[in-house]
């Protein structure tokens, strides 16, 4: 019923524009060849950025997504597509070798995710855990070493964005069980996964916040948003019936991406009092009550430590090197 109330809220309200000089900046979106993530790397282009790389699993529509973006705007050699495919470890690994070779970033956009229907494995978990927490993850900490480079180099702040959603708040996780997502990865029915996952990537939004806090390695703001029901690729394979309801609920309630990308560009553009925090329609949001207080703070400590324990059995040594 929330998530109902929350889309007749965002159609009633809308995201500020958000405005700021990106001169020199390198900003990395991922997923970013159409929907929110396409409107956000039209308005860096617009904000000057020296580079914009859209890292796609598809490299056809990054190029169509990048000579689209270069018609609207009028800047060439700005926009780059870079491959990038979330269902591989070896895809990731790749691309964060060649971010990491980067003379600065500035900017992170986490926005590529994965809402299915049906239950699926990748690299050997259940699809949507393994691309919207996993996935994310692992290659958000592999690609540290260009943002603390940049943040050393030049005296800045860069910004790690998780493009996240209120379906989090909908999350509930398997607490009673020894190992939470052991026991998220198992489970039979997919028809709730979307919201836990979206649940477990805020936590480790908020876990790499203070982790990378208490380093001293090199300052980050690391932030996650919700852009709001927005018409997006995320929905382009949903089966019948879901297809058709959302579609229904698009016409009705939908946000157009670009109202939407602007609460990417918010989270991109936004100061040292949102690090660790949550942000919805462009600003400042509590985070899912389930993971505030002390019982929310022991889950999401041990969230963390099986969530370590996956990635370095995946990249080792790659929780040391936050």
């Amino acid at each position: 019923m929330s998530f109902l109330l929350n889309m007749i809220y965002g159609k009633f309200t809308t995201i500020p524009p958000q405005e700021e000089d990106c001169t020199d900046k390198v900003v990395v979106i991922t997923g970013g060849n159409g929907g929110i993530a396409l409107e956000a790397a039209r308005h860096f282009t617009q904000f000057n950025a020296a580079r914009v790389i859209l890292a796609c699993r598809s490299l056809e529509k990054g190029e169509h997504a990048r000579k689209d973006i270069e018609e609207t705007t009028g800047k060439h050699n700005v926009v780059e597509v870079w491959h990038l495919d979330l269902a591989s470890h070896d895809s990731i690994r790749e691309f964060a070798a060649r971010v990491n070779k980067l003379d600065r970033l500035d900017v992170f956009i986490n926005n590529a995710g994965l809402l299915v229907f049906k239950r699926e494995l990748i690299e050997g978990h259940e699809s949507m855990l393994s691309i919207n927490v996993i996935s994310t993850a692992l290659l958000t900490l592999l690609i540290l070493p260009a943002l603390r480079q940049t943040s050393n180099r030049f005296n800045i702040i860069p910004h790690i964005v998780i493009v996240s959603s209120d379906a989090a708040f909908e999350g509930r996780l398997p607490v009673q069980e020894p190992n939470i997502i052991k026991a998220l990865d198992e489970q039979p029915s997919v028809l709730e996964h979307y919201s836990k996952t979206k649940l477990v990537q805020l936590i480790f939004m908020t876990q790499l916040a203070k982790a990378i806090e208490l380093s001293g390695k090199g300052y980050i703001i690391v932030n996650g948003v919700h852009p709001g029901f927005c018409s997006t690729p995320l929905f382009d394979n949903t089966p019948w019936p879901f297809n058709l309801i959302f579609k229904g609920l698009l016409a009705l309630f939908g946000r157009t991406p670009e109202v939407g990308s602007r609460a990417l560009l918010a989270g991109a553009f936004a100061d040292e009092s949102l690090n660790g925090k949550f942000m919805s329609n462009g600003a400042f949001h509590e985070l899912p009550k389930i993971i505030q207080g002390d019982e929310g703070e022991k889950m999401c400590r041990q969230v963390w430590e099986e969530l370590s324990g996956i990635l370095e059995e995946i990249e080792t040594g790659v929780i040391e090197r936050i």
